[in-house]
């Protein structure tokens, strides 16, 4: 299987996204601040937008819907979106089922090998209990190490491992 093979995601735009807003959320998006620490946060939110801008299109319906609706009132509280738009662990599902039903939706191939990433990558990031908490995206590469950028906390190229720390890390080739 050919890893690199040509395909309608654009990495560019996806990573060109990320860098513009990785440090001041898009405003034409909601945005989930972390609260209290806990496991919510805009992440999944800010990945779901580099990939849209990467490409992907929204699915609005099927058994793995992906988007977010604007409610054109130019107040982003209105807006609506999919659990799998904002939740890292369903976000991660979604990609790796899509992956694995073959779709011509967005979608994950789960790598082992960290240098294998390109840019417009993910990262996610699980805890103890098994459960996805964390999304990011490969924006730059230091010494052949991917830097990531992301959301809750608002980061633009840092070495993965100083995000969250995490009990396994998961690396996915995106492709539509």
């Amino acid at each position: 299987m050919d890893l690199f093979r040509t395909n309608q995601y654009s990495r560019i735009n996806a990573v060109n996204y990320a860098k513009t807003f990785a440090l001041h959320p898009n405003p034409s998006f909601r945005y989930f601040p972390l609260i209290n620490n806990e496991t919510s946060g805009d992440c999944a939110n800010f990945i779901s937008q580099c990939l849209l801008a990467g490409g992907a299109p929204m699915i609005f319906n099927g058994t793995h819907p992906w988007w977010y609706n604007k409610a054109n009132t130019f107040i982003t509280k209105d807006d609506t979106w999919s659990v799998t738009w904002t939740v890292a662990n369903s976000l991660y599902w979604t990609l790796k089922v899509n992956q694995q039903a073959k779709s011509r939706r967005i979608k994950g191939l789960e790598i082992y090998d960290v240098s294998l990433l390109e840019l417009g990558d993910l990262i996610f990031f699980e805890d103890d209990k098994g459960n996805i908490f964390h999304s990011t995206i490969v924006t730059s590469f230091r010494d052949s190490q991917p830097l990531v950028s992301h959301h809750s906390f608002e980061a633009l190229n840092i070495y993965y491992k100083n995000s969250w720390s995490a009990e396994h890390v998961h690396y996915l080739k995106i492709s539509l």
